[in-house]
């Protein structure tokens, strides 16, 4: 038996940055996915190693079952249903067995991930010799939650295996977990995100998990359904950035203008609330869905430009609001800005060919594309017999 698993990206509608001041921010699942499948061996396969196929960069990673008991002595008893951090003592091992894998040195960014793929697999399988193979939709390193859906999608998949979620395996088609299961789905891809990224705020792989929109400020998160389908253009503009400086950026202009900052972070918070109060009102027909889409554009202008007065700008961010603003549509970036991605709607009346005209002018840019629905189902998965 094999599963199959797909957890979605995520953008940031509103309120990135601001929400580090107090703000409210306001998070969405994308329909880009992740996907991660795991067959676990049987004795008839004669395979004794844990194996990783990172498909879309035809990379493979192999570890002999016995280095991995070597490396993990305490899981000779797993506690799947008990997420974990690790240790000092394991990272230390994991760093070894990832030491020993020689990836290439412009992959070497990989390393953060396989380490967490080894431990959430250790901690929740064991010394079971298995293949697990990963694709995903979703550019990483560009803000839409790639590492999150990635935790996600392997928690999932390790999960499934286990008699600490409860699933048909005999469903076909995708299938979503129960409200308990997908408790502990995040926690569990909470710890690989630690792994990743030291302290993460846990907001990428909770909107992955369980998909819809979220809002949060001051730690306090609250699950929302939109009862509307909006489109996105994402545009990665393929230029990395430094969220920490991004963010210390912010703070230390916070500090300079404290007066200034402050209503800039209020008014943030008030486009955030808004937006939340729109996405959830009744849309009973095509006209309120216009008018509906028509405020939200307003409010995704108001929000880039608040950004644009805290710093988090750039250059291609600013080619691309010029491009879309041609054909009348209103972006804003997503994230922490300095490059990155940014979000344009997509009108519900708007022709198919004014959108290819505008992905044509933005790749011949030198970016990259993608169309996606937004607030969708989070994390799922599928059964299915090897072939």
């Amino acid at each position: 038996m094999e599963v199959k698993t797909r957890a979605p990206g995520k953008i940031i509608l509103s309120g990135e940055h601001a929400v580090v001041h107090g703000s409210t921010a306001v998070a969405s699942s994308i329909d880009l996915y992740t996907f991660v499948s795991l067959r676990i061996a049987t004795p008839s396969d004669d395979q004794d190693s844990l194996k990783l196929h990172l498909k879309d960069m035809a990379l493979e990673f192999s570890w002999p079952i016995t280095r991995i008991r070597e490396a993990f002595p305490e899981s000779t008893t797993v506690f799947s249903s008990m997420p974990t951090s690790c240790s000092m003592e394991s990272a230390r091992a994991i760093a070894a067995l990832v030491e020993q894998q020689n990836i290439p040195e412009a992959k070497f960014g990989l390393a953060p991930g396989i380490s967490a793929f080894l431990w959430l697999y250790s901690s929740i399988q064991g010394y079971k010799p298995a293949t697990v193979v990963v694709s995903s939709e979703l550019p990483l390193g560009s803000g839409l939650g790639s590492s999150a859906a990635f935790c996600v999608a392997l928690a999932a998949a390790l999960l499934a295996f286990t008699d600490s979620v409860l699933v048909d395996v005999n469903h076909q088609g995708w299938l979503s977990f129960g409200a308990k299961d997908l408790d502990l789905v995040n926690k569990w891809a909470f710890e690989g995100e630690k792994m990743i990224h030291g302290k993460p705020s846990g907001i990428d792989n909770t909107v992955s998990t369980y998909g819809n929109i979220i809002s949060f400020k001051s730690g306090n998160l609250t699950h929302m359904k939109s009862t509307m389908s909006l489109k996105m253009l994402v545009t990665n503009t393929k230029v990395g950035r430094n969220t920490k400086a991004l963010v210390a950026g912010v703070s230390e202009r916070m500090l300079r203008h404290s007066d200034a900052m402050a209503f800039v972070f209020s008014a943030v918070d008030s486009i955030s609330k808004e937006l939340t109060a729109i996405i959830q009102s009744p849309t009973p027909d095509e006209l309120s869905v216009t008018e509906k889409e028509a405020k939200i554009e307003e409010l995704m202008e108001m929000n880039q430009g608040l950004l644009q007065s805290m710093g988090v700008s750039h250059t291609t961010i600013e080619t691309v609001l010029r491009t879309t603003l041609k054909y009348k549509l209103s972006s804003k970036l997503t994230g922490a800005g300095g490059g990155g991605c940014v979000l344009t709607l997509l009108p519900t009346l708007l022709s198919g060919t004014v959108v290819d005209k505008v992905i044509a002018e933005l790749e011949s840019c030198g970016f990259q594309c993608f169309t996606a629905g937004v607030g969708g189902k989070g994390v799922e998965l599928s059964f299915v017999e090897p072939s």
